[in-house]
């Protein structure tokens, strides 16, 4: 089993890193918006999105990928007795659409109880979308997720190998749609029907609150749908993305930024280009 967990993590992070580079270029060449920061400020945007990935690499290695080992292998074995036919390419299926219910959940949450927006926010800080701003999390949001995923794990007894699959699924999900690259409408809106586009996305990511708290779905964009959360704002290229009244920040700051008292009604902007 170790030995599968070993090979199922090396061949995840290369498909990773193959996706993140064929849509960082592809967007590049065929832009949604062209908002991107140009010369230093450019750099200095990747450099803040490339740390807190970092951080999370590391965090994940440490953490989340232990912690995820111990709760399955200490949750109780229910499925057997009361569910047998939860088994094989069936079973795996059944808990990637589980666990993406739970994420549509956890994500909510991260908006509705203001101690985890504390943390999501920084995500949501960043002024311009591409594939880097799927890989752009807080460390303590991360920590936090892999708490509630060890809960999910313990009580749903779900097999390691379909976390693994999960989070692989995730990370191509959310490179997907964060991204800035243009899609034939028509294609676009038909494929919205059943997975999260980047059109849909950016609305949820637009520097108004009320589009920031909806479309919450990761994989799937059924979730919204069924519980009314999907906003009826269509996205434009130059639309606004952020966080309402606050401005972006640098490295340092956003890593703090979750442990300071407050909520400041507004940031200062980054030093200039």
């Amino acid at each position: 089993m170790e030995e599968i967990v070993k090979q199922l993590l090396a061949f995840k992070g290369v498909a990773v890193a193959c996706w993140v580079a064929l849509f960082f270029a592809a967007e590049r060449v065929k832009p949604a918006a062209e908002t991107e920061p140009t010369g230093p400020a450019r750099w200095r945007r990747l450099a803040r999105n490339g740390g807190l990935f970092g951080a999370n690499v590391v965090l994940s290695l440490a953490v989340v990928i232990p912690l995820s080992a111990a709760a399955a292998a200490a949750a109780p074995a229910w499925r057997d007795a009361v569910a047998p036919w939860w088994d094989g390419w069936l079973g795996l299926a059944l808990d990637l659409v589980l666990l993406d219910f739970l994420i549509y959940w956890w994500h909510r949450a991260n908006h509705e109880i203001p101690f985890l927006w504390r943390f999501h926010e920084i995500h949501h800080l960043d002024e311009h979308l591409d594939v880097t701003s799927a890989l752009r999390f807080h460390f303590g949001e991360v920590a936090l997720s892999a708490a509630a995923r060890a809960c999910f794990i313990l009580a749903f007894d779900i097999p390691l190998a379909s976390v693994l699959v999960f989070e692989a699924m995730v990370l191509f999900a959310a490179i997907f749609h964060h991204s800035n690259l243009k899609l034939p409408a028509g294609f676009e809106r038909a494929l919205s029907r059943v997975i999260i586009t980047p059109a849909q996305h950016w609305v949820h990511h637009h520097k108004i609150r009320r589009d920031t708290d909806s479309t919450y779905g990761t994989t799937f964009s059924f979730w919204d749908r069924l519980f009314g959360t999907t906003s009826e704002t269509v996205r434009w290229p130059a639309m606004p993305i952020g966080v309402e009244g606050l401005a972006e920040r640098d490295l340092p700051r956003l890593m703090l930024k979750p442990f300071q008292r407050g909520r400041p009604k507004a940031d200062p902007p980054p030093r200039a280009a």
